[in-house]
């Protein structure tokens, strides 16, 4: 029986783990050749199953095991994500430097495409690599198609504004190009600060959500080693429901202060083939 718990609680576990990633991420085309699995999500991965798999030694429960995978599985965004605002941060103020350098640069190039293959060279590090491939597109491609791919690369809704001024000067229906790139640099520039500010005034908010996961964590972690026979009542099926309707309305609660921690990027206007949404 014991086995037998341990099982299904793994496989339930990572069935809540399939389901949770089917919802966060979009469909991919189907690609016939074999790829690996990106580092984040082996991460997630590995500490999910972790944290599912102590959770079935711990205790012998499936839901207790759902709850232990779902929270090593999010660990990221509850314990983390500094680096990945600071990143966020650094890319809108990168465009909007090189959306300055490019105005500079028009006035002495013999036009765009000679503006934005000098500019590849200086370009900010945090979308370097995106600019030097739109340079090297250039030498191949016509300049709307290499823009479209670089408004796949850089997938920022300031980068989208940008890349359409761009279009939109290539194909003549811009009279003053480096007027129009100025007041988009000082809009990225705004967006920046913005983020800045809103990101340290909800600081004390993560910390919150930080403070509630560990010591929910803690807590029951202690109860099961010290106390166990307090939770024996959750043993059984009717037990192990009302501790699934316990830890979900936690979960839901947790996710809320979670997502409300978190600045709201706009939407891009530009799909991912490069057409208006």
């Amino acid at each position: 029986m014991t086995l037998l718990a341990g099982l299904v609680g793994l496989t339930a576990a990572a069935g809540a783990l399939l389901l949770a990633d089917g919802l966060r991420r979009r469909a991919r085309p189907f690609v016939a050749t074999r790829r690996e699995l990106p580092p984040e999500l082996s991460r997630r991965l590995l500490v999910g199953v972790a944290a599912g798999m102590t959770g079935v030694v711990l205790t012998r429960w499936p839901v207790a095991a759902i709850a232990a995978a779902g929270l090593g599985w999010f660990s990221t965004e509850l314990f983390g994500g500094k680096a990945a605002r600071e990143r966020a941060i650094a890319r809108t103020e990168a465009i909007a430097s090189w959306t300055e350098m490019l105005r500079d640069t028009l006035s002495g190039a013999h036009g765009l495409e000679e503006a934005i293959i000098t500019s590849a060279e200086v370009a900010p590090t945090a979308i370097r690599p995106e600019v030097t491939s739109l340079a090297i597109r250039l030498e191949r491609d016509p300049l709307d198609r290499a823009l479209e791919s670089f408004a796949e690369d850089l997938a920022h809704p300031s980068g989208d504004l940008v890349v359409t001024a761009l279009t939109l000067a290539a194909g003549g229906a811009v009279g003053d190009l480096s007027e129009l790139l100025g007041t988009l640099a000082v809009s990225a520039r705004e967006e920046a600060a913005m983020r800045l500010r809103v990101d340290a005034a909800r600081a004390r908010l993560r910390t919150a959500v930080r403070v509630i996961a560990v010591v929910t964590a803690v807590t029951a972690l202690g109860l099961i080693l010290l106390n166990r026979p307090y939770l024996d009542v959750y043993g059984g099926p009717i037990g192990q429901l009302v501790l699934a309707v316990v830890v979900a309305t936690w979960a839901g609660a947790l996710w809320w202060l979670h997502r409300m921690s978190h600045f709201l990027t706009p939407d891009r206007f530009l799909a991912p083939n490069g057409r208006a949404q």
